[in-house]
């Protein structure tokens, strides 16, 4: 047996036209739609990026009690259970985090893995004459711009290598068996950096037809929209550019599977972590604001050939947490008592339910559920406290905890799922964020797609708490969760 995850960064649902988008350019996701399964209710767990990967390998949310972080002692690995187990498996990615403090635990829980450099502000090439910094709205990094250099070519593009040396793997191994192959790219990640081929497929950007003449603009803030609507149409169809690349590449893996017969025994999975926000909700980004549909409600599709479905849409509610037990139900291994996910087989199969409500959210934000029709976000009542991180590894995203965060470290006895060790808790504060991120709303998505009007409704409310209580037990969320939502524990 045989599997290909594809896997991007900060792909938007609502950009792809299989979810309804009826101007952006990707022929091979619709390609993808007749050849898979398309899940329309697929939800994020843990955010963002290393949190999403943790889910990936765990089959467990991880937000609830640390945020981004390395792969710890007590966790299980999706990919070092298929490898203990006879299936080879096999990371290539450009994914540049794996490779910081706060990631560089997780590649080597594969077989072999294979690093690409450059994406954002990969510290990669060395000048040390300053590049000079154009007029520019949002961000620009000196790192990004020195490295950019280097992918004035398509073939040296980060995605181009990335899937490059996927389809490299694929060539030497399709004929061989019981393998897993993880082709991961940080597109369509900001900063939304492609080459003139891709712009020039959007040229119509403008209603004039004339090319944008502002100043150098494909990398937002995480912050409110300040910019002008010209600026703002131009930053979408910078990312449209780059999700037409990412389905260009995608393209190749269809090829690929297609010239080798590989659908009679390679299960496909085309993934993303989280969306991001273009605009909507007067945003840019993600973290600093609450967890919108945009960000939240994510693109998924699978191919097993066990069923043979492909072509068709299924409604029950997903979440990332499921994608690993789905793998080892694939490949006939029991998955470990402390994953929480369901393998998706009978979902795929014929839409079977196995879940109400699911949960998700970031470290020190809200806690969200929905239930497939509401959302409900769930704010801190006081001022976000109490809030402690629960780890073995206090690393942060590019630097170990500080000592100062260390200080007031205690030994907490050992939680449900770290297989008999204490761990240290660690007394946290919140990242700064918009006041919104602290309000508790509710959306009816029936009437309000766009969650653009709370509601206010007791007797839905009251409803959603109660499954949230539920998940957060569920979950063996820490007592002091309870405490800083305002929620019963008992």
């Amino acid at each position: 047996m045989k599997a290909v995850m594809v896997m991007y960064d900060s792909l938007n649902r609502h950009m792809l036209p299989n979810y309804g988008c009826d101007w952006t350019l990707a022929p091979n996701f619709m390609r993808l739609g007749e050849r898979a399964v398309t899940f329309d209710n697929h939800y994020v767990g843990s955010m963002p990026c290393m949190p999403a990967r943790r889910e990936l390998h765990t089959g467990r949310h991880n937000f609830l009690h640390r945020s981004w972080g390395p792969h710890e002692p007590f966790d299980d690995s999706t990919f070092t259970i298929l490898k203990q187990n006879g299936v080879y498996t096999h990371l290539v990615s450009d994914h540049y985090h794996y490779w910081e403090d706060g990631g560089a635990t997780y590649h080597h829980r594969y077989s072999s893995w294979e690093n690409v450099r450059g994406q954002e502000g990969d510290a990669w090439k060395g000048e040390v004459a300053d590049p000079e910094i154009p007029e520019h709205l949002g961000r620009v990094t000196r790192q990004d711009l020195v490295n950019r250099k280097y992918m004035q070519e398509e073939r040296l593009t980060p995605q181009a290598q990335t899937f490059a040396a996927g389809l490299e793997f694929l060539e030497t191994n399709h004929e061989q068996d019981n393998w897993y192959l993880q082709i991961e790219t940080f597109d369509p990640h900001e900063p939304f950096f492609t080459l003139k081929q891709w712009k020039d497929r959007y040229n119509f950007f403008r209603a004039e037809g004339s090319e944008w003449d502002g100043p150098h603009f494909d990398w937002p803030e995480y912050a409110r929209v300040t910019e002008d609507p010209d600026a703002v149409e131009y930053l979408r169809y910078q990312y449209a550019a780059l999700l037409t690349q990412c389905d260009h590449y995608l393209g190749t893996v269809i090829d690929f599977m297609d010239a080798h017969d590989m659908w009679r025994d390679t299960m496909l999975l085309v993934v993303t972590d989280h969306g991001f926000l273009l605009g909507e909700h007067d945003w840019w980004g993600k973290l600093r604001m609450p967890w919108y549909n945009e960000t939240a409600h994510i693109p998924f599709f699978v191919w097993d050939p066990r069923s043979g479905v492909a072509g068709t849409r299924r409604r029950s509610l997903t979440t990332t947490i499921d994608i690993g037990p789905t793998l080892l139900d694939y490949f006939e291994l029991e998955r470990p008592q402390d994953m929480d996910g369901t393998p998706l087989r009978a979902t795929i199969e014929e839409d079977a339910r196995i879940r109400d409500a699911t949960i998700y959210g970031m470290f020190g934000g809200h806690v969200n559920i929905t239930d497939g029709r509401h959302v409900y976000m769930r704010g801190p009542v006081e001022d976000n406290s109490p809030l402690y991180q629960y780890t073995l590894m206090p690393s942060h995203l590019r630097r170990p905890f500080s000592i100062r965060e260390l200080a007031d470290m205690q030994w907490h006895p050992p939680l449900g799922f770290t297989k008999g060790c204490p761990v240290m808790r660690i007394p946290s504060a919140p990242v700064g964020r918009a006041p919104e991120m602290f309000r508790t709303q509710l959306f009816d998505l029936a009437t309000d797609p766009g969650q653009l009007n709370p509601i206010e409704n007791d007797a839905v409310e009251g409803r959603m708490v109660g499954l949230l209580e539920e998940a957060l037990l569920a979950n063996q969320a820490p007592a002091e969760q309870y405490e800083r939502l305002g929620l019963s524990s008992s």
